[in-house]
């Protein structure tokens, strides 16, 4: 049977993505999953990078609530979902094969709920989902000494879905724990809890119970996080920005609390985000 292989790269913008403090983000290429795991995988990024000796680069990025099966030279991890600011140090040479799941994944991954692996990383190899090493070694031998051929990256995320098909089906709280997700990302009028409950006729603790066990967080997170994805957005047009509109385009109260909860989160005020570089990616 012929290997599916994902078409692509995609043309995708992260809005998770904050480069480092001086613009500079590694190539990233990122593809689409198969359309029959489309209900535990949301994509596949594979970043490449080659930095000059003694240089490090602090990439910043406000995860989704979503668990990653990261895949790199050196071994493999399953990254929980991170409540926080995730940084993650490149130097040298290097090359990483990711996938994003989708929030219906955690719970097989993690063996139970996800909230235990909130904030933390578990090597591969101790997924009993997966069969860890097996993968990394399959996935080392596709990209070869050519990390950054597009056809090298689609044979290894081919080698990833077929590892990660042993996650379906998803079930249906799976399925409605995707649902919730994505009604929350994809509607900026979503602002408070309950209107998630009124959507899918749950009351608040069942809404919590849900999150907590399989994405290990809360319904306020949720929202607040996808405040953030849509403040980054809007703030990459330049220091000129209207931090007050911005402000009230998240639906905050004033622009006082819009910059307290983006410096909580990011280390920046939004003014002094807004003024980073954004400087090209550099392979």
């Amino acid at each position: 049977m012929t290997r599916w292989t994902p078409d692509g790269p995609l043309d995708l913008t992260e809005a998770a993505h904050l480069r480092d403090a001086r613009g500079f983000s590694p190539s990233l290429r990122r593809y689409a999953p198969p359309a029959a795991l489309a209900d535990v995988v949301r994509r596949f990024w594979v970043p490449v990078w080659s930095l000059p000796d003694g240089e490090v680069s602090v990439q910043r990025v406000l995860q989704y609530p979503v668990c990653q099966v990261v895949v790199g030279p050196d071994g493999g991890q399953l990254v929980g979902p991170h409540s926080g600011l995730s940084t993650q140090e490149l130097a040298g040479r290097g090359w990483v094969v990711g996938a994003m799941m989708q929030p219906a994944a955690g719970l097989a991954l993690a063996g139970g709920p996800v909230v235990a692996l909130t904030n933390e990383r578990r090597d591969l190899a101790d997924i009993a989902a997966l069969d860890g090493a097996g993968l990394v070694a399959a996935v080392g031998a596709a990209l070869g000494a050519e990390p950054a051929a597009v056809e090298r990256q689609q044979e290894a995320c081919a080698l990833v879905a077929e590892a990660l098909a042993a996650l379906l089906p998803a079930d249906d709280e799976g399925r409605l724990v995707n649902a919730v997700v994505e009604y929350v990302e994809g509607d900026r009028e979503v602002q408070r809890v309950g209107q998630v409950c009124a959507k899918f006729d749950l009351g608040e603790r069942a809404l919590q119970r849900l999150l907590r066990r399989r994405i290990g967080l809360s319904p306020k997170w949720l929202i607040q996080r996808r405040r953030l994805h849509d403040a980054a957005d809007l703030l990459r047009a330049g220091a000129s920005v209207d931090l007050a509109r911005v402000a009230a385009d998240l639906g905050y109260a004033d622009q006082a609390h819009f910059t307290r909860d983006f410096r909580a989160v990011t280390g920046l005020t939004p003014g002094e985000f807004s003024a980073e570089p954004a400087g090209p990616d550099r392979g």
